[in-house]
């Protein structure tokens, strides 16, 4: 027998296959461990992912405006700004990011999973002829499941009817911020129409108490009707200042919606003249109920989560099925210089035959779950009839309103006129003089809530009916100069595709 041959000093022997295979997939594995997440993305859920809210759609050129305002906003700017920087916005588009990457998580069960495990150890024998040696080992372990009665088929189904009920959800709370932006713009151009409207006020009280003055000293007015103009100037002012508060209150709010400090409001271009109303909105409510329910986000996010809850009843009832899975293993062993290579492949049927009770505890739990859901989406049904038919109701009484305001507007400022020139020509009373102005004030005021009512009952039956968009604001008249010149050509289109459905291994947009 020939002895066996000794490799040269500085040689090291030649490492088995298995080494060299551990050796080589070592380096690939760490290089996709230490990879950044956002660059991985082989089921592109990206694609998934719904885009980020902006007016105009993900189509637009409109980008997100910087912070600080530079110039005075008109109303498509207010509203970009609030749909870019409102914290709810960003809040729910990386809730839907979060969901979109656990439709990944549940994809990835339908791939094999390798494992890489290796270590050394240093032992010593404690006996009476003490020794040591070096305990080497590697494995790389292949698992997948081929089997499982469709458990990773009904996760999955879940993982994407929750990814639309959350694209729904954040076209939901798009539309409220939307209607948010919309709400704060007009109540300060509403401030500030109550503010000059008192101020006028102010203004004619001042000179009928002037007027009143001037015929004590003659001695042509009594001392009460000189008391009497000084009180309704004093109340004058007094309102004066109140509307100047409520001013500043809906400019802080407006900053907050805008995602900005409610101590730095933002400046605004003045409103345009309001228009009269016509009868285009007068139109069947049972009609704009059924259309309401096809488009509302949330209760398309509702009908969303109801199939997602099936899909849960689905999974928790597979789970308590067998699974037939398949593994491989090769192994690397060195004992204190005596090495070792072993490898195993199989087929594994796992069948659950007792669990004590869960997967039947589960799946109760899943089916009440699902009726909680569904109703939750009849909840929110009947919710859609009741926002329709109380926005359009308000969109009516705001219409007839607006007419009617200015009728009284007209009227009293005439009136107005008329008992201050009698009152100055010494045949009028100051009461008479006193309650036109009275009157004239609270037509003013009507005026103003008037205009904000017609403007905001268009936006709140708008959002009632789930199409809240840039189509409104091309019809609304403080904007329609700057939309028909600054928007894009697709601007009937919505927000964002977040309100369509996800369906089942088909992409909803790029972000």
């Amino acid at each position: 027998m020939k002895p066996a041959l000794k490799p040269a000093r500085g040689t090291l022997p030649r490492p088995r296959r298995s080494v060299h295979t551990l050796a080589l997939a070592l380096p690939l594995l760490a290089l996709l461990g230490s990879a950044p997440a956002r660059a991985l993305d082989p089921f592109d859920t990206e694609a998934l992912t719904p885009p980020r809210p902006l007016l105009g759609g993900p189509e637009s050129a409109r980008p997100c405006p910087e912070r600080p305002a530079a110039a005075p906003l008109d109303l498509v700017e207010v509203v970009n700004r609030a749909l870019c920087h409102n914290p709810q916005t960003r809040e729910i588009w990386a809730n839907a990011r979060a969901q979109a990457a656990l439709v990944g998580v549940a994809q990835a069960a339908y791939l094999p999973s390798l494992n890489l495990a290796a270590g050394q150890s240093r032992n010593r024998n404690d006996a009476r002829n003490p020794e040591s040696y070096t305990q080497k080992n590697a494995s790389l372990t292949l698992s997948y499941l081929l089997f499982d009665f469709g458990t990773r088929a009904a996760t999955l189904e879940n993982a994407r009817q929750l990814l639309a009920a959350a694209a729904a959800t954040q076209d939901s709370t798009v539309q409220s911020v939307f209607l948010a932006a919309l709400q704060g713009y007009y109540q300060v151009q509403a401030g500030d129409a109550a503010q000059a409207a008192a101020r006028e006020s102010e203004r004619a009280a001042q000179e009928s108490f002037n007027a009143a003055e001037a015929r004590y000293k003659v001695g042509t007015a009594t001392p009460a009707d000189r008391l009497q103009a000084q009180t309704a100037y004093s109340q004058a002012t007094l309102k004066r200042i109140q509307a100047e508060r409520d001013l500043k209150n809906a400019q802080g709010s407006l900053a907050t919606v805008i995602g900005g400090d409610a101590h730095r409001p933002p400046a605004l271009v003045p409103a345009a003249p309001l228009a009269a109303p016509d009868k285009a909105f007068q139109q069947d409510v049972a009609a704009l109920v059924e259309e309401a329910r096809r488009r509302r986000p949330d209760l398309n996010a509702a009908e969303a989560q109801v199939k997602a809850a099936q899909a849960s009843v689905d999974a928790a009832r597979a789970a308590g099925l067998p699974t037939v899975s398949l593994a491989a293993a090769p192994a690397f062993q060195d004992i204190g210089g005596s090495s070792s290579h072993t490898s195993s492949i199989g087929v594994t049927l796992n069948v659950p035959l007792f669990t004590g009770f869960s997967t039947t505890y589960k799946v109760r739990n899943a089916e009440a779950l699902k009726e909680a859901r569904e109703a939750q989406r009849e909840r929110i049904r009947q919710q859609v009839a009741l926002d329709v038919w109380q926005s359009y109701q308000n969109l009516l009484t705001a219409g007839q309103s607006l007419q009617t305001t200015a009728d009284l507007l007209n009227s009293a400022e005439a009136a107005e006129k008329v008992a201050l020139g009698r009152y100055k020509a010494g045949v009028g009373s100051i009461l008479d003089v006193l309650n036109a102005q009275s009157a004239l004030a609270l037509a003013r005021q009507q005026r103003v809530q008037a205009t904000f009512d017609w403007n905001v009952s268009r936006a709140t039956l708008a959002q009632a009916m789930g199409n809240l968009d840039i189509s409104l604001l091309q019809s609304l008249p403080d904007a329609r100069s700057s939309a028909t010149t600054t928007l894009p050509s697709s601007a009937s289109q919505p927000l964002n595709g977040a309100s369509q459905p996800v369906s089942s291994g088909t992409p909803q947009g790029t972000n």
